[in-house]
């Protein structure tokens, strides 16, 4: 969702039918690989840490197209290799897209772990993972959404690679699928490939390559584990079950398209692929992550406008009634201290007051009546300790969490809010200075921030790029958001920093 602002050769990389016919491997991204890491030019990834499990990643770039590749993965409790604790063999082919994907089991909670593949007679770099913890006393999740590989670098990646965390939260918007030239900065030597939107099987495919190749990614994905949940972009902009606002019927069938993008996703991203995108990861008795699908599972049409007729009524769902059941049953019975949402859209109520633009019906403001029902599973229990973390803005927000700031919300003391909500900004993709002056933004985030028309949003900044690092202990939650110097060049040096914490039990956010 953009609510703000809104090369290369022809592929050759088909595969012909009968098993002894592969035409010569091509890619439009080639041009971007470091020859020292063939034929692992993407890196290592891993993701979706359980207690005693965690999945392992690398894709393999043959010289010419071949049936299939053997590959050889090991687990080492130490990076030099001296303790495997766990190796195998598998194989890849032009089916998978040359991608590796094992399930690794039998591994110790709690603890860290190296791993690497061997495949056409070289080594792939050093990974190093982790599994869940049992009895954790604090855990550190990074969070991330929206990065855009046409608006900039990837500095946010490149920089969460060096952090201590269990792992990093991808809230979705991994990719995008315009054309070049269709959202980014296009002074920049990051156009996208295919030279075009991306539609067809191999267009995701390539899309994904060129996203993976980048140094900063590979770094994050090399360091640590991703728990990864799709938003919209990884289809088109502002899909639901059923279309997109960025699908038109010249376009071709949208359940195709959705397919094939959902396919190329799984092959691309550290992920279990089971029957349902959400899921739940536990770290102990403190931290239940509950991660949803806001787009492909339920989600119906996006309303037209404040004014249409179906905003209200009651069969407008953004989960579905199974996945909501399961997401309310969760919560109720969970006995981790802190219930953390992997959200991808604002859940609280807000008002951007911008002169053509005020309230996102693609956020959970456009799906009132469900919005509700979750609000009130949560406050009739009461189910205590709830955080939102949210992703798709591109910009930084602090919420008392409340779709309903004007009845019964206290901004003075947090009363009538029922959880907290903690937005992510843009690993790069476009906010506010993108098309204002950062004068004119800041004059707007006073005007909006602690405000009567949004009296229960406590922070914002719209102006910046980076990341946050939710951190969970017994008593207390603290999210911490880091922005870039720049995402203009290549640069991992941080230019601020903004710490907001909640005690155990409350909803009354504490601030610089």
């Amino acid at each position: 969702m953009k609510y703000l602002f809104s090369l290369g050769l022809a592929l050759l990389f088909s595969f012909c039918s009968g098993p002894e016919k592969h035409p010569p491997l091509t890619e439009e991204v080639a041009y971007l690989r470091d020859p020292s890491l063939s034929p692992f030019y993407h890196g290592v990834a891993s993701g979706d840490p359980l207690y005693d499990r965690v999945i392992i990643w690398t894709r393999v770039t043959p010289n010419d197209s071949l049936p299939d590749i053997d590959v050889v993965w090991e687990v080492s409790s130490d990076e030099n290799f001296q303790e495997i604790v766990k190796t195998g063999t598998t194989s890849t082919d032009p089916s998978r897209d040359y991608t590796v994907k094992i399930d690794v089991t039998g591994l110790d909670e709690g603890a860290s772990y190296f791993f690497r593949f061997h495949a056409l007679g070289k080594s792939s770099m050093v990974g190093k993972t982790k599994t869940a913890s049992k009895n954790p006393k604090k855990i550190n999740l990074g969070v991330v959404s929206c990065s855009n590989y046409e608006w900039g670098y990837f500095n946010a990646y490149g920089a969460l690679a060096s952090e201590e965390l269990d792992a990093i939260i991808h809230l979705g918007d991994y990719i995008y699928e315009y054309a070049p030239g269709g959202y980014g900065d296009t002074t920049l030597d990051r156009s996208p490939v295919p030279a075009k939107e991306i539609i067809t099987l191999q267009d995701y495919r390539t899309r994904y390559s060129q996203y993976r190749l980048d140094k900063d990614l590979i770094a994050a994905h090399a360091n640590h584990p991703f728990i990864n949940i799709w938003d919209d972009h990884e289809i088109a902009n502002n899909s639901y079950k059923d279309g997109a606002q960025n699908h038109q019927a010249d376009e071709g069938n949208y359940e195709d398209r959705k397919n094939v993008a959902r396919q190329v996703y799984y092959e691309w991203i550290p992920i279990r692929e089971e029957d349902k995108h959400y899921r739940k990861f536990q770290f102990g008795e403190l931290v239940d992550l509950i991660m949803l699908d806001e787009r492909l599972e339920g989600r119906t049409f996006i309303a037209d406008s404040l004014g249409d007729p179906s905003l209200l009524d009651s069969s407008r769902t953004m989960l579905g009634k199974e996945q909501r059941d399961w997401f309310i049953e969760n919560l109720k019975v969970s006995k981790a201290k802190w219930k953390v949402i992997g959200n991808q859209v604002v859940f609280s109520y807000l008002n951007y007051a911008w002169p053509t633009f005020q309230i996102n019906l693609d956020s959970w403001d456009g799906y009132p009546m469900e919005q509700q029902l979750i609000a009130d599973a949560i406050k009739t229990k009461p189910i205590e300790n709830v955080i939102f973390i949210t992703g798709d803005t591109h910009t930084a927000w602090a919420f008392e969490a409340t779709n309903k700031p004007f009845d019964g919300y206290n901004q003075q003391t947090g009363e009538g809010a029922f959880a907290v909500e903690f937005g992510a900004t843009s690993i790069n993709s476009g906010n506010a200075n993108e098309s204002f002056p950062d004068s004119l933004v800041l004059l707007h985030e006073d005007r909006i921030i602690n405000s009567e028309i949004n009296p229960h949003l406590k922070y914002g900044n719209m102006r910046d790029h980076g990341y946050m690092v939710l951190s969970l202990e017994e008593d207390g939650a603290t999210a911490t958001w880091k922005f870039m110097q720049t995402i203009k060049e290549r640069n991992l040096e941080i230019k601020d920093v903004k710490t907001i914490y909640v005690k155990s039990g409350k909803v009354k956010l504490m601030y610089d």
